[in-house]
């Protein structure tokens, strides 16, 4: 293929991908589920799942391998814009007055189905070697497992938590909050993992790369830090030009924590941190807005590169039997710790409920957590294909379970007490009844509103 009918060719397939992600994420939000939710599913439905098992031929016509490098590559600059601004965002202070309650649901909801992930890997090998594991996995294909199990997709859940109403109430700021706490942690294990499985491909051995890594994190603190404090609040920068400096800042970030074996997730994320925000702390706007648009706009690529490497065709009985067994796992371990431990930090019984059903979706995060697991060797072909329906899965329940407590909240509520008689024999007994009742008290007494928190 020339060059020019390279560039055409990806401009078509280019063309095609947004239409076809949006449209699939603007239906996806017409069925109350997550826009994200259609977009993942799209990226699935153009892989060789389902477009290259109807249309093999249109299959190979629209993503040749030419145009491969291409769409990897805005797909990898669509994830560092979008994690920057993740990074950007994060902010702990969220916690407040309820620092310890999230703090305990943070730590359960990581902690269990993370002990769940590791044991399962090692108590299944058997299985796991039928979906193309080694018999005996290392330390990092254990503690990914543990991760893939233990990862709440943040933006996934704010979208939700926001769509139902739940931003000021209760449940809704404690499991964001946890969330937050719960995402950084989750990072943080899974670089471990990725070093220490050597991702990447990086020449040094890890603890060279461990080494280096703090380095950099203590440079990016210590030093960038301050110099973007100043360079942000003390110069009359223009936006534009503005912006092109973050994402140039954010695109080198990640550069040098490929270099150092880790992916450029952690780079994008810790570029975002260290970003500083505006002087009275509140978020830049003009910053934040053109940062969402470019990422929405460019992740449809990132889906379509996820889609490629999903392969249902390749799933047999053992295969299908997994995603069952793992979907039911990761739902239940993740709300049963998120709503023990709700419980636990005082909340009520139906607000714990929602507490643990929101840090179920896994979304986005999860996707990214498990391309970088497959581009580092800690996954296989076929167990990738089991985790990514798991995900899509898990996000795709949050919603009816969020109904299903709702219902739940409603039906145990007790009723209003009712005033005035239950029972009216006769239309003089009623009159007789209301003229005492008006007479003792001067006024008609109303129903109390039902209790709508």
């Amino acid at each position: 293929m020339s060059p020019d009918a390279l560039i055409t060719h990806f401009v078509g397939a280019s063309a095609f991908v947004l239409v076809a992600a949006h449209a699939a994420g603007w239906l996806a939000r017409r069925l109350k589920q997550p826009y994200i939710v259609g977009q993942l599913t799209a990226g699935i439905a153009l892989g060789p799942s389902l477009l290259g098992a109807l249309a093999p031929d249109a299959h190979a016509s629209l993503f040749p391998p030419e145009i491969g490098p291409a769409l990897t590559g805005f797909a990898q600059f669509a994830l560092v814009v979008f994690l920057f601004a993740v990074g950007y965002e994060l902010d702990l202070k969220i916690l407040g007055a309820r620092a310890r309650t999230s703090l305990t649901v943070a730590l359960a909801s990581f902690v269990v189905p993370m002990a769940a992930g590791c044991g399962g890997a090692l108590l299944f090998r058997e299985q796991l070697h039928d979906l193309g594991m080694p018999r005996d996995p290392s330390p990092a294909m254990v503690v990914f497992a543990g991760v893939a199990l233990s990862i709440t997709a943040v933006p996934v859940l704010t979208a939700i938590v926001r769509e139902n109403g739940l931003s000021r109430s209760v449940p809704g700021v404690v499991a964001v909050s946890a969330a937050g706490v719960l995402d950084a942690v989750c990072w943080t294990v899974l670089a471990a993992a990725l070093m220490e499985g050597g991702g990447g491909g990086a020449a040094l051995d890890w603890p060279w790369r461990a080494a280096l890594a703090v380095g950099f994190v203590t440079v990016m603190a210590l030093a960038a830090r301050p110099v973007l404090r100043r360079l942000l609040w003390g110069t009359r920068m223009e936006p534009s030009l503005r912006l092109a400096l973050l994402i140039g800042f954010a695109l080198g970030s990640a550069w040098v924590t490929h270099s150092l074996g880790l992916h450029v997730i952690f780079g994008a994320l810790l570029a975002g941190v260290v970003v500083p925000r505006e002087e009275d702390g509140t978020l830049d706007p003009d910053l934040l807005r053109p940062l969402h648009d470019v990422s929405s706009l460019l992740l449809p690529f990132f889906f379509v590169i996820s889609g490629q490497s999903v392969a249902l065709n390749t799933m047999d009985g053992t295969g299908w039997t997994a995603l069952v067994v793992v979907t039911v796992l990761a739902v239940a371990t993740k709300i049963g710790s998120g709503t023990v431990a709700a419980r636990l930090g005082g909340l009520d019984r139906d607000d714990a409920r929602t507490v643990g059903v929101l840090l179920s979706a896994r979304g986005l995060t999860e996707l990214i957590a498990l391309n970088a697991g497959l581009q580092a060797g800690l996954l296989s072909p076929p167990l990738y294909t089991v985790l990514v329906f798991m995900a899509l899965a898990t996000t795709l329940f949050t919603q009816p379970l969020l109904l299903l407590v709702r219902r739940l909240a409603e039906r145990d509520r007790p009723a209003p007490p009712v005033f005035g008689t239950v029972a009216a024999p006769s239309a003089s007994s009623a009159s007789s009844a209301s003229s005492a009742s008006s007479a003792q008290d001067g006024t008609a007494t109303a129903a109390p509103a039902a209790d709508v928190g």
